[in-house]
């Protein structure tokens, strides 16, 4: 890596280690943040079956590599962060029957890895059937095209991608923001110097995303994941009003593969196909 990219990288490990003790209780465990990792794994459900080795990448606390291994898939889960690693190592080591009785968990593991490395260090990773990057991680790299490059070089041929990415465009965050007197945060996914934790973040569309992933890659499946449903960060408003929020949710599964509904959802998700 490059002496900018070390130092993106070491920015990027300090915000995820500090994220990592609050991340389940402020996204995974919270009303918005299970009908969100239920809308991807529609997606994950598809693209990968039992026996299939999965590369994720920023795997985060490990909730989507425990539930892929329970179905018989082998997941080598990565992540830039230690923090967020060794809570995914014992997530998948916590399941223990579970994940031995599925075949696949002597095969999955959790390890430091930042996706600006995973192509020097493909050679001990071994190919794989699949890659999953999800809820923003590539938000996070300065260089789409080259993540999209390492992904490609990590599957077999006809090996499947699925990656969630943050989207740009965002109505119900317009709307948020602007109610509560922030309208310079309601625009800020549009801006070129948006930061969280010290760490630059990106907000590419969807097309310049197919655009990165194009020489490898077919797009098999575009989905909207938070046009209807609100964003994340309006969970306690969303805890008041189950019901309401259920309808919402329902209603987005229906029209998530529509033309047009991934661009203006507050996470857009690609299923990919290796040519």
């Amino acid at each position: 890596m490059t002496a900018v990219a070390t130092t993106a990288t070491a920015t990027a490990t300090a915000a995820f280690d500090d994220a990592a003790a609050a991340y389940d209780a402020t996204f995974s465990d919270t009303t918005l943040g299970r009908r969100y990792r239920a809308a991807v794994d529609a997606s994950l459900r598809r693209a990968f079956a039992a026996g299939d080795r999965v590369l994720e990448l920023n795997c985060g606390t490990g909730v989507d590599a425990r539930a892929l291994v329970q179905r018989g898939v082998a997941v080598v889960a990565t992540d830039a962060s230690p923090r967020m690693v060794e809570i995914a190592g014992a997530r998948l080591a916590a399941a223990g029957a579970r994940l031995a009785a599925a075949g696949a968990g002597d095969r999955s593991r959790a390890q430091v890895l930042a996706i600006e490395d995973l192509a020097a260090r493909l050679p001990e990773l071994g190919r794989f059937d699949g890659v999953l990057s999800n809820f923003g991680g590539l938000n996070c790299v300065a260089d789409l095209d080259g993540a999209a490059s390492a992904m490609a070089s990590a599957l077999v041929p006809g090996g499947r991608a699925v990656v969630c990415v943050m989207g740009p465009v965002v109505p119900w965050e317009w709307a948020w923001f602007a109610a509560h007197g922030d309208p310079g945060r309601a625009v800020r996914r549009l801006r070129h110097d948006v930061r969280w934790r010290g760490m630059p973040i990106a907000y590419p569309g969807v097309g310049a995303a197919v655009r990165a992933f194009a020489p490898w890659f077919t797009v098999t499946r575009r989905r909207g994941v938070g046009a209807l449903l609100p964003p994340p960060y309006t969970e306690p408003w969303a805890a008041r009003h189950p019901r309401l929020v259920g309808a919402l949710d329902r209603a987005e599964r229906r029209v998530d593969a529509w033309p047009g509904v991934c661009r203006v959802a507050d996470h857009y998700v690609l299923e990919l196909a290796r040519r």
